[in-house]
């Protein structure tokens, strides 16, 4: 069994005991969080689809952790001008686990 659902603003395909990385969510680590914007739910073949979400559906999560994601290095350079600027970035991501998917 498996369902998309949309996480601040992204969609995930989720699974029952599976780990996901999203942005950054404001619960604290361990905290209870749902989602009610389920998109898709396939349970065993049987697959229903919302127009835009499913009435009633939800998945339930729990926060493990919050972590930065790997560095991203912004290069920019304009050729004979002399301009070069580097810039780094590391999102900021929460880990969570997916508890039950509730059709």
């Amino acid at each position: 069994m498996y369902a998309i659902v949309e996480i601040a603003g992204q969609q995930f395909k989720v699974e029952k005991d599976r780990f996901i990385y999203t942005h950054r969510l404001k619960q604290e680590e361990g905290a209870e969080v749902s989602f009610d914007r389920v998109l898709l739910v396939d349970n065993n073949g049987t697959v229903s689809v919302g127009a835009p979400t499913i009435e009633g559906a939800s998945v339930k999560a729990k926060v493990e952790s919050h972590l930065k994601g790997d560095k991203v290095i912004v290069f920019k350079k304009k050729r004979r001008k002399g301009y070069r600027k580097k810039q780094g970035h590391r999102q900021y991501l929460s880990k969570i686990r997916i508890t039950d998917i509730v059709a």
